[in-house]
């Protein structure tokens, strides 16, 4: 079945948020398979926001693994406390970073990129993963993104 979203962009980007997350919802309620529930997530933010790169890293033993994402390749694994995935899993706390270049350790998987923020995915008090957005704009995210994906995050814990 086809899935289309109702996306307008006239909105404000809260607004933008607040009339996406139910169509998240919707679109991975009874949907079992977290591969096709973290896809269509980073396909709907990528669609909807026009981000250049929006994935997911999973933890596996002692290291991050490229999930489902929409971009350019990417890293494949990344360690605990490296660059932003890293210290968003090693913190288990939301990361902003308004410039890439001013952030230690970052990872440079594409020079394009210029902003970020990482939000984990916590499950039991654990991250078991983190959804890492990355804009070619410098500044590109602020708080409506940050309450909108950690929103997003704990509703994706239960597809874990």
């Amino acid at each position: 079945m086809a899935e289309e979203l109702l996306l307008d962009t006239t909105l404000s980007k809260a607004e933008q948020y607040r009339q996406l997350l139910p169509q998240i919802d919707a679109l991975t309620t009874g949907e079992p398979d977290l591969v096709a529930n973290l896809a269509n997530t980073a396909a709907a933010l990528r669609q909807a926001f026009g981000f250049f790169w929006v994935g997911f890293y999973l933890v596996k033993a002692e290291e991050l693994v490229l999930g489902p994402f929409q971009g350019p390749i990417a890293c494949t694994r990344i360690r605990r406390g490296k660059g932003v995935c890293g210290t968003s899993w090693d913190q288990a706390k939301t990361i902003l970073v308004p410039d890439v270049e001013q952030f230690p350790g970052h990872i440079a998987c594409s020079s394009d990129s210029k902003s970020e923020i990482v939000v984990p995915v916590l499950k039991d008090g654990q991250v078991v993963a983190v959804l890492d957005v990355d804009s070619d704009q410098l500044n590109d995210f602020d708080l409506d993104d940050q309450q909108a994906l950690e929103q997003l995050m704990q509703t994706a814990a239960r597809w874990f």
